[in-house]
């Protein structure tokens, strides 16, 4: 396909990719075969370096929040997850704890039998236990996460550069295409929109004593005209939209839905990213909101996400 094509041309595959490539297709296949419905989830941001052995690079804020605590939500709703995230980006399950030093959550305490124990310089015997308080939740979701581990429903799958998202999502577009309308595309990785060709960047560090510096960057190649088009043609496919100007969101989520053909955009603002998100498709708009009530109960609003994109996955599989 000239997609393909361009993006290898553009982007040299990296190491890792092909082996990432086959784990993805058969854990698709594996699913598939089980009757289970499929979600790719992207998440995180993505590094754009600045110098061939780099040292600089352009990065954006996202933590990878939204996708972590939407793959819990869909592995809830039955889903098999593919969690395409970015190294060091927040992961399911353990995202709740990102802000802990885990130091201040474990104690020594003197052993009580032939448990597995570390011998200390003074003669006694001690084993390391979670203090409760500090890390609150956390028997209920090892439990949770473990019995997911039995399952193997979730198959995370790590990026770190431009290039090796847009080489590991071709390559999951890839891997879910025989699964027709049971995939889903999540697609909630703030991917950057520039980039420095390999054939422009220079390759030491950029050094400050040449006085300001001044770059010139290139437009990333978009994924989803391909994705939806080529690659994935049957299948669920999600995007989002944040902007900082309310007044603009929901054009700019019509402009992309009229570009890219796909099912529904996720429209939010950033002041209100974590209370508020609009739904938007060819002929709805849909808010929903977490209340502060809800929000002091733990819930979060990607749990209405996903319950609301469940329910409008099954419609689109019964009407296809």
């Amino acid at each position: 396909m000239a997609d393909c094509q361009q993006l290898k041309a553009q982007f040299a595959t990296p190491s890792g990719v092909e082996e990432a490539a086959h784990r993805m297709a058969d854990f698709a296949m594996h699913h598939k075969r089980e009757g289970r419905r499929v979600v790719l989830i992207t998440s995180g941001g993505t590094k754009v370096p600045l110098e061939s052995r780099t040292v600089r690079f352009l990065d954006n804020f996202s933590s990878g929040r939204r996708g972590a605590t939407s793959a819990e939500h869909f592995l809830d709703a039955g889903y098999a997850v593919i969690f395409l995230h970015r190294h060091r980006s927040l992961f399911p399950f353990s995202h709740r704890y990102a802000s802990l030093n885990w130091l201040d959550a474990l104690q020594l305490v003197p052993s009580e039998g032939p448990r597995q124990e570390e011998e200390l310089p003074s003669g006694s015997c001690l084993r390391v236990e979670v203090v409760p308080k500090v890390v609150p939740g956390l028997v209920p979701l090892l439990q949770h996460y473990q019995l997911v581990k039995e399952a193997g429903t979730l198959l995370p799958v790590e990026f770190n550069t431009l290039s090796e998202y847009l080489h590991l999502l071709m390559a999951a577009a890839q891997a879910l295409s025989p699964l027709g309308n049971s995939a889903m595309f999540y697609l909630a990785a703030a991917v950057s929109d520039f980039y420095i060709p390999a054939s422009e960047m220079p390759e030491h560090k950029i050094q400050s004593s040449s006085g300001p510096l001044q770059i010139t960057m290139k437009m990333v190649p978009k994924m989803l005209s391909p994705l939806v088009r080529d690659w994935a043609p049957q299948a669920f496919i999600i995007s989002f939209k944040l902007e900082t100007d309310p007044t603009i969101v929901i054009d700019r989520a019509r402009q992309a839905l009229g570009t890219y053909r796909h099912q529904v955009v996720v429209a939010n603002i950033l002041d209100t990213l974590r209370t508020h998100v609009i739904l938007i498709t060819q002929n709805s708009k849909t808010d929903l909101y977490l209340s502060e009530e809800e929000a002091s109960c733990g819930k979060e609003i990607e749990e209405k996400i996903v319950n609301d994109l469940n329910a409008r996955h099954t419609a689109f599989i019964n009407q296809n």
